[in-house]
């Protein structure tokens, strides 16, 4: 059994909610966990939990973002980009943003940067500045992306926090030049909001605003 969790995003600026991360969880006995394989589930499966998720939340009400995360196998996929223009039409009119995990080669972002704007959603880039997402690495994909998303929590759990500062003050310069929304995740604390706030970051996400949780 999947579900999926949503935590949300604050916009610091006005303390609204800007939207919500859905989160896929499967369901081990009496807990719930991180699928091993986010593609043991098809797309189609995990549209249809989405328009649910986002039945559950009242986005068509709200108009508050949920942001859907597609991996490379999901990238790699024909059909993927078909299943999310038909989700975005079951959504409408609430908005749909998608998170790339991984970073798409140049020729499949352009594609999903064409497709998607078409129909009114967002593009993103998840984890920038950890893994394999360097800035050499997807400095050509920018100019198709609408947003960017710094996840402090990855360089915690590395032993790198004290990089993070340094990270976010590059990475913040980034976005301005490209003209880019920027999300914060792993806002733990204040000290984590008066960061955000000196490099200008609005958009945060993390456990000081809400844990994942099963909407109701």
């Amino acid at each position: 059994m999947y579900k999926f969790f949503v935590q949300p995003q604050i916009n610091e600026q006005d303390h609204s909610i800007y939207g919500y991360e859905a989160l896929l969880r499967k369901r081990q006995k009496d807990t719930w966990t991180l699928p091993t394989n986010f593609s043991e589930i098809s797309l189609d499966d995990q549209t249809k939990l989405i328009e649910q998720t986002a039945a559950d939340l009242k986005t068509s009400l709200t108009n508050k973002v949920i942001a859907f995360n597609l991996n490379r196998e999901q990238i790699d996929d024909p059909l993927a980009l078909g299943a999310i223009v038909a989700l975005k039409k079951r959504l409408n009119p609430a908005a749909l943003t998608i998170e790339l995990t991984d970073a798409p080669t140049l020729d499949e972002i352009q594609r999903y940067s064409l497709l998607l704007h078409q129909y009114g959603m967002k593009l993103v880039l998840d984890d920038v500045g950890t893994g394999t997402n360097t800035y050499d690495n997807i400095k050509n994909l920018l100019p198709f992306v609408d947003q960017i998303k710094f996840a402090m929590q990855n360089l915690r759990m590395s032993g790198q926090a004290n990089q993070i500062p340094e990270l976010l003050a590059f990475w913040t310069n980034i976005a301005r030049q490209y003209h880019l929304e920027m999300v914060l995740e792993g806002v733990e604390d204040h000290h984590d909001q008066l960061l955000a706030d000196k490099y200008g970051i609005k958009i945060h996400q993390g456990y000081l605003y809400g844990k994942p949780t099963i909407p109701v």
